[in-house]
This record gives structure tokens, sequence and C-alpha cells, in this order.
């Protein structure tokens, strides 16, 4: 029997366990085919901060979601084991710390068989969390959302923070180039080569100009045709979406995706080899109504629905 959600005519909605979507908790990921994992980190964001609440607010507005999906017809909890097996004990005063301890705790997550899916937290989280995913499965495929290439070479002279995870990764061998895919870049930059960089590099950047009011599902099965049974990775930044919709993160820039397509998007890709997914920046103290974690909750039960092993009812 697979570990089920705490249903809404069991325990009132606002009621019972405070983990994602009232799953049980687990110590471990030991017996789990996939699992929540929460790392509540701001200290390597460069604007708004409150990320470092993110895990938690998404946690609280994922009680609203039931377990089968009405659409896709995806049925998570009858086919895979999952729990919330809590948060990363990051050290809040030191960034460089956090890293080391985010990599030993994925490195010991991942000793088990499981596919980690991670509530954030800012997107510095990425890099450690690719460093033990690669550790486990080789260079991967990637999958990034985002409104940001996140390819700095320093900020303010650092080399790990919120801006600079891909650059991080790729220089550790940790990407397979030739087979990432950077969607919804947009704005401004401070060179005019900012998303030429990993265009160079062998990316495949897609900005959002390249598909407003288009639907994503095409962009999906040229990912899915080109990554094939790679090993790949997927990482949501929230600030990807236009603020309208997703108005509580710390970089947010205007006329991004909206979340129908995000839902186009992450639903295309079913059938690819996941390993591992996050949902990243939420802050939800620039949305106090909660729209921005609501959302977010939402598309990592997308994830999860898309996850090898998932059957349809």
């Amino acid at each position: 029997m697979f570990n089920q959600p705490l249903g809404g005519n069991e325990m009132p909605r606002f009621g019972g366990p405070g983990t994602m979507m009232r799953l049980p908790a687990a110590d471990s990921a030991a017996g789990l085919d996939a699992c929540f994992v929460g790392i509540p980190m701001d200290i390597g964001t460069s604007l708004r901060a409150g990320t470092r609440f993110g895990p938690r607010q998404i946690r609280a507005e994922s009680l609203l979601i039931r377990p089968y999906n009405m659409y896709t017809r995806a049925a998570p909890f009858d086919s895979i084991n999952v729990a919330d097996i809590g948060d990363v004990p990051i050290n809040t005063f030191d960034l460089k710390d956090s890293v080391e301890r985010i990599t030993r705790f994925y490195d010991a997550l991942l000793c088990h068989d499981t596919i980690p899916l991670t509530l954030g937290g800012d997107h510095t989280l990425t890099y450690p969390v690719l460093r033990a995913i690669a550790r486990k499965h080789g260079p991967v495929a990637l999958v990034h959302v985002d409104a940001h290439a996140d390819i700095n070479e320093h900020m303010f002279g650092e080399a790990i923070a919120h801006g600079t995870p891909f650059r991080r990764a790729f220089e550790d061998g940790l990407l397979d180039a030739e087979r990432v895919f950077q969607i919804g870049l947009r704005g401004t930059g401070y060179t005019a080569e900012d998303f030429d960089t990993a265009r160079e590099w062998g990316f495949t950047v897609v900005q959002a100009e390249e598909i407003w009011m288009q639907s994503l599902t095409p962009l999906a099965q040229r990912i899915v045709d080109v990554v094939g049974e790679r090993p790949v990775y997927l990482s949501f930044d929230i600030d990807s979406l236009d603020p309208s919709f997703a108005p509580g993160t710390g970089t947010p820039e205007i006329a991004g995706l909206t979340p129908p397509q995000a839902l186009q998007l992450i639903r295309g890709l079913r059938g690819l080899n996941l390993v591992g997914c996050d949902l990243v920046e939420v802050s939800p103290p620039y949305d106090m109504a909660g729209t921005t974690a609501l959302t977010a909750a939402n598309l990592l039960y997308e994830m999860l629905c898309i996850l090898p092993g998932v059957q349809t009812r």
C-alpha cells in the first residue's frame, strides 16, 4: 500500500500535518520512490529576500491539492511511494557551508533509489543538488525554466550565488550541454551577450518573446525528442511566470509565461527519465495572498505526476 495524502473528508483541510499535500512525514528516503524536500534558504539572493519561507508556504498552500490529476489522469499516489522528508538544515549565516551541507544531504538521500522534488529556497540550491545528482547519474540533461540564465561569472566577487548555479554546473561537468534547455529568459542584461554565452556552450535558449501566446506542448515534445532516455533534471524558477501570476519572488520580470503554459510544458515532458526536480524562488512576504505559493505547489504536483513509474487511471 502506497502512502496517501490525508483526505479533505477525513480531516478538514485547515487541519492535519503541515507536510506537502498532508503526506506522511519520513525521516529518510528509504523505501520511497519520490520525496519532497525543503531547502529554506535566501542567503544567496541579490535583491529581495524571503525565499527562506518558501518551502513552508508551498506546503501550506498544497493542502488544496487532491490526489488525482483530472486532465492527464495521472494517479501518482496509486503508483509510487511518496513522502515528505522535511528540510535540509542549512547554515543561515554561511552560504558556502550551506552549499556543502546541501550536497552531503542529497548524497545521502540518493543512496536510496528515490527522486527528490525540492521546494526552494533561492536558486543557489540547484548547484549543490546537481553535484549530488551527477555523482549518481553522470552529467544530466537539464530543463531550466526561468526569467534569468543564472550563468553569471561572479556576483559581488562571489562564485556561488543565485545568479551563478548553471555556470558552475557547466564548469564542473555536471550537465550534458547539448541537452540543456533554458526557457522563458527575458528582460534586460548587464551585457549584450548575457544569453549568448549559454548558446556558445551548446545550451538551447528559448527566450520568452519567442513563445508569447503560444502553446508550449510542441516545445516540450522537441525536448523529449532531443533528450531521449538520458537522465534529466527539471529546475523551475517561479519568476519564469509573469509577475501578475506570481508576484511573490525576488527578481520579477514583466512579460513572462502564464500558468497554462507552465502546465503545458511540464505535462509535455512526461516520458523523460526525470531524476530530480525543483521549484525555487518563492518569496511569500511579497505575496500575502499566497497565490505564488499556491501556483508553486500545483507545479510541484504536476512534476510528481510525470515522474517515471506514475500510471494513469
